[in-house]
């Protein structure tokens, strides 16, 4: 038996099945849900970068003096 016909199956295609496939078993009323969870991962996300930044701007502030003393 061979799967010749998913050769010509592109990237797309593909995830337009998985979000049938998705919407069809998983049921529309996740996708709220869903859409919700990755909202706050991405806040998060982006949180957690500008902490991120901040530490790193206030690390090279408190090492300027130290770098003019030596």
């Amino acid at each position: 038996m061979t799967f010749a016909f998913l050769q010509n199956i592109g990237p797309w295609q593909l995830l337009i099945c998985v979000v049938v496939a998705f919407v069809l078993f998983g049921g529309a009323k996740k996708i709220p849900d869903l859409a919700k969870a990755l909202g706050k991962a991405k806040s998060e996300f982006k949180k957690g970068l500008a902490e991120g930044e901040k530490d790193e701007a206030d690390l090279a502030k408190s090492a300027e003096p130290a770098k003019e003393l030596a």
